[in-house]
């Protein structure tokens, strides 16, 4: 038996008390709906209405429960809205992970817009590498996450892609720096700074593949993650990194270079499980790929040199002074 159907119908009845007019109000014959309300009746074992009379009233059993029939299809409602808000994606507890690298406005902006998208979603943000994204999603651990491109794992649904270019950072000091762009040749015999290859296998095997197409041959990788470390190794020579611009921003004695044809793009995209996905999931990929698509410049954007904070440098290993708003 249908309980709430009949208690729809019920409710109606005795609002009208006039079985032609509720019968119109529910859009169907009358016949259909007294045998509704006799079917809830024998249920309930209980005359519900006083047929007796020309007039329909409500017997004692029928005024005690349309209190309660209001309350329950009520709590019906509810629970229908809030399985419909879990089932959009707009409610609930939503496990995402991040890159580390992934700046602190680019976080503020993806929060805000899932904040503003789905208000009920409780979303727990992790600061993880690719392949430990991989890793949770495989294991269930994870609802979505934000990957680094080549992914070399199955099972796997992907947002739109971003494209960010990359270009070199270098000492403000550094001959190169003094370029408006840096081919990837002009690096050969310097060490490459670059993530750990464990945190994004296909990343890390991508980065060296064009560098040696292109002619750089790193002296060796070192390898980093933590921005501070990078700029600490770029800024103690003989090193360079190949990073988004706005990572060189961070630090006024580093400059960025874009690179000549830009050879090297980072990819990235949310991913979710394919099988079972968080109802959210699809709406954190358009989402993500909208903040990442103007959080930084877009592919040949042209980079007017820096101008440096300071009126006086030394060159390396020169000791002497030059202008400090000539090119760097």
């Amino acid at each position: 038996m249908d309980l709430l159907r009949h208690l729809r119908h019920f409710v109606v009845v005795a609002r009208e008390l006039h079985f032609g007019r509720a019968a119109e109000r529910l859009g169907m014959a009358q016949p259909p709906l007294s045998q509704s309300i006799q079917r809830l009746e024998r249920e309930l074992a209980v005359e519900l209405f006083d047929r007796s009379r020309r007039q329909v009233r409500l017997t004692i059993a029928g005024q005690l429960l349309l209190g309660e029939a209001d309350e329950l299809l009520a709590a019906e409602q509810r629970l229908r809205r809030l399985v419909g808000q879990v089932r959009a994606g707009t409610l609930g507890l939503f496990r995402a992970g991040v890159p580390p690298e992934t700046p602190a406005v680019t976080l503020r902006a993806l929060l805000d817009r899932l904040t503003t998208e789905a208000p009920g979603l409780d979303v727990d943000l992790h600061e993880l590498t690719t392949a430990e994204q991989v890793r949770m999603l495989a294991e269930g651990r994870l609802d979505a996450g934000l990957l680094h491109h080549p992914v070399d794992a199955a099972g796997l649904r992907y947002g739109p892609p971003v494209d960010l270019p990359l270009g070199v950072l270098l000492p403000r000091a550094s001959p190169l720096a003094r370029l408006r762009e840096v081919s990837l040749a002009e690096l050969s015999g310097l060490d490459l700074i670059t993530a750990p290859r464990p945190t994004a296998p296909g990343w890390y095997d991508h980065v060296l593949d064009v560098c040696r197409r292109h002619g750089f041959v790193p002296g060796r990788v070192r390898p980093a993650r933590n921005p501070e470390f990078i700029f600490g190794l770029v800024l103690a020579g003989g090193a360079v990194a190949v990073e988004p611009q706005a990572l060189g921003r961070r630090e006024p004695r580093i400059s960025w270079r874009p690179i000549v044809g830009t050879p090297l793009v980072r990819r990235s995209s949310a991913a979710w499980p394919d099988r079972s996905p968080h109802p959210a999931a699809a709406m954190f990929g358009q989402l993500a790929a909208e903040v990442l698509a103007t959080a930084d410049p877009v592919v040949g954007a042209a980079v007017t040199p820096q101008v440096q904070p300071w009126p006086v440098l030394f060159e390396a290993g020169t000791g002497s002074a030059v202008d400090g708003n000539s090119p760097r």
